[in-house]
């Protein structure tokens, strides 16, 4: 490599198009996914869910997913969205991931936070009128375990809520290849993309494991550009101080890396 890289840490299903915005901009792009997706060990309880989506007697009145990864498990298990089932997201990667799955305003209803820049949780609750969900089902579609914010302040709202899992995360082990990758990449600076806080840890215990004696410092030298202000938190709590916080969507991240 020549230059810094652009290191993009995405899990690999949703990596692609923000690589080949970074090579637009004349950058290297690495793919180094930092969380893997699976799915979950039995799917029988998220496609029993899916199924009674539109059940005459108790109708879901909203399902909100938590991520673009929540969206292709849930579709693998559902050939249509059913009709008349609004949908809540948290972020324009999940709005891309329903369409392409067709799914899209205005034939769906699709509630999401009113400023793309802020895809989190606490947005996607001040755009729902949390009163007309009380006293009705309400789905969440997640990964295993996850934030609890939503569920409970739906819960709270009176709402009647289901949280299940479609899909596993977990960070890659330290294999000899992943070690090689690491190795070249922190023996120089670069600019890392960083969109979770899960993934970020890793990370950070992937390089104490990779080099206990320096790696952790190697790592905090580098530049983290990341698009929330919970994962800059985070960074910082782990010692990081060149964080670049862009707010929400591919566009600003790109942007970042332009005005360095």
């Amino acid at each position: 490599m020549s230059g810094p890289a652009v290191v993009i840490t995405r899990p690999r299903q949703q990596a692609g198009a923000l690589a080949q915005g970074v090579a637009a901009l004349g950058r290297t792009a690495v793919l180094l996914p930092l969380l893997q997706i699976a799915p979950v060990e039995d799917p029988a309880p998220l496609r029993a869910a899916l199924a009674s989506l539109n059940t005459p007697d108790d109708p879901a009145a909203l399902v909100a997913f938590v991520s673009p990864n929540a969206i292709d498990a849930a579709f693998a298990q559902l050939p249509a969205w059913p009709a008349g089932v609004p949908v809540a997201i948290v972020g324009e990667g999940s709005r891309a991931a329903l369409a392409r799955h067709g799914v899209a305003s205005p034939d769906y209803t699709i509630f999401s936070p009113a400023d793309s820049a802020h895809s989190d949780s606490e947005h996607l609750l001040a755009s729902l009128d949390l009163a007309s969900l009380a006293g009705r089902r309400v789905l969440i579609v997640r990964g295993d375990g996850g934030r609890e914010l939503l569920a409970d302040a739906l819960r709270a709202a009176g709402a009647r809520v289901e949280a299940v899992a479609a899909y596993r995360r977990s960070v890659p082990l330290l294999d000899e290849a992943l070690r090689a990758r690491l190795r070249a990449l922190l023996a120089q600076p670069n600019d890392w993309i960083i969109t979770s806080s899960e993934a970020l840890r890793g990370l950070a215990a992937l390089a104490a494991e990779f080099d206990p004696a320096g790696g952790l410092a190697a790592l905090r030298a580098q530049r983290l550009i990341v698009p929330h202000a919970r994962i800059a938190a985070t960074a910082h709590a782990l010692g990081f101080t060149r964080v670049t916080e862009t707010g929400s969507g591919d566009a600003r991240l790109l942007a970042a890396l332009q005005s360095q």
